[in-house]
């Protein structure tokens, strides 16, 4: 797809605008994820430069002011032949446009990015600063915690090494400690958590009709988001006679062989309280209709920004209590954890707030306070901002 799109010329140098480059998997990844750190770079007097895949999100990208570098890979199966080629692509990249700065966002080009500026800047000279942002861990380092050996897996290895020089982002002290444990030098380790959130667009929304009272899990229809476990429990509450309804709002993800299918989403869409929305523009819809948030994820994530957004607006949420989720869910206070892989005890806990409005509205509110405190868009970019000061200020020569 990337080749149809027009190529710009390399951007032009500015002493009084250096440059910012994020490389990206996705061009829908860099639109949930980086837009509003990018928009407040760009308005901080920063060129910015987004390098990423592109499918859907390029005009909107181009429409912002920043200029689109499409590339050629995938965030899953490239191959080794695609690997090298998508270096290759990566380093005369770099050497054409020489950013001030790169900010490799999520593992692949964490990996890939810092193959890149070591082969297109082999003596130094010009090579930029280094920002990684892990994004989240996952299932690939969920086991590092209990193995020594862990740390010298080839994965892991390419990961500590990828990460040498420059300061590292993570998301959750979970994320930080697994990297520390990997080798990663805990003092360039920095806990930003999430992207951020727009507390004015996600604002409290009414208590929607009880009847039926709905849950809503909200996010790529994937195995690990715990959307068979969501089902399941909705199975249990109906058969014990109790009238929920459950709402899947996103869309599969072929390129993630974690995906359900079409086919199989239509089929669990025909049950009976179980509907699948596909893909949502706009998520404030759906907490227009659901009460409770649902998030059964399987292992550690970053932040997970559907939780933010259903906090934003009101919602509680029963998350399962792995990283990332535990981040937003303060048990008891916000909503509600539970192990993973336990459908019993999620059907439990979406039972026993289905059937507790004023704690719902409580746990809604308070999770809305949190938002507004913690993850609220402009308390993010700042402290990523901050970074971006700090490393011009220590490059040779840096603006």
């Amino acid at each position: 797809m990337h080749s149809t799109l027009p190529v710009a010329p390399p951007s032009a140098r500015s002493e009084a605008a250096p440059k910012l480059l994020f490389l990206v998997t996705e061009d829908w990844f860099f639109w949930s994820h980086r837009l509003p750190l990018a928009r407040a770079a760009r308005d901080a007097g920063f060129a910015v430069i987004v390098a990423t895949r592109v499918r859907d999100h390029g005009e909107r990208i181009r429409a912002e002011g920043f200029t689109l570098r499409p590339l050629g890979w995938k965030r899953r199966g490239d191959g080794l032949i695609g690997a090298v080629r998508a270096i290759i692509e990566i380093l005369r990249l770099y050497r054409a446009e020489r950013p001030d700065i790169v900010n490799h966002v999520a593992l692949k080009p964490i990996v890939f990015g810092a193959i890149a500026v070591r082969l297109a800047f082999p003596l130094g000279a010009g090579t930029p600063a280094r920002l990684a942002a892990v994004m989240g861990l996952g299932s690939v380092f969920s086991r590092v915690a209990g193995s020594r050996a862990a740390k010298f897996r080839p994965l892991a290895l390419a990961l500590r090494l990828a990460l040498r020089g420059g300061p590292v982002t993570v998301e959750n002290p979970e994320n930080r400690a697994t990297l520390a444990r990997l080798g990663v030098e805990p003092a360039r380790i920095k806990l930003i958590r999430g992207s951020g959130i727009d507390t004015a667009r996600y604002q409290p929304l009414p208590d929607p009709p009880e009847v039926p009272l709905a849950g809503a899990l909200v996010g790529r229809m994937l195995r690990s988001k715990g959307v068979l476990e969501a089902a399941a429990a909705i199975r249990m509450l109906r058969a014990q006679g109790r009238g929920i309804e459950l709402l899947l709002a996103g869309s599969t993800d072929p390129d993630n062989r974690d995906s359900l299918s079409e086919a199989e989403l239509t089929v669990l869409g025909a049950e009976s309280r179980i509907t699948w929305l596909g893909h949502v523009a706009d998520v404030r819809t759906v907490w227009q209709r659901a009460a409770i948030a649902l998030f059964p994820s399987t292992y550690g994530e970053g932040v997970p920004n559907a939780l933010l957004e259903a906090a934003g607006c009101g919602r509680p949420i029963v998350a399962t209590d792995v990283p990332g989720c535990r981040e937003v869910v303060r048990h008891g206070e916000t909503g509600l954890l539970v192990p993973p892989n336990d459908v019993a005890r999620l059907a439990e806990a979406i039972g026993a707030l289905a059937g507790d409005p004023a704690r719902r509205q409580a746990m809604g509110q308070a999770g809305r306070a949190l938002v507004e405190r913690e993850f609220a868009e402009p308390v993010i970019v700042a402290q990523t901002l901050a970074l971006y000061d700090e490393l011009l200020r220590e490059t040779a020569g840096g603006r």
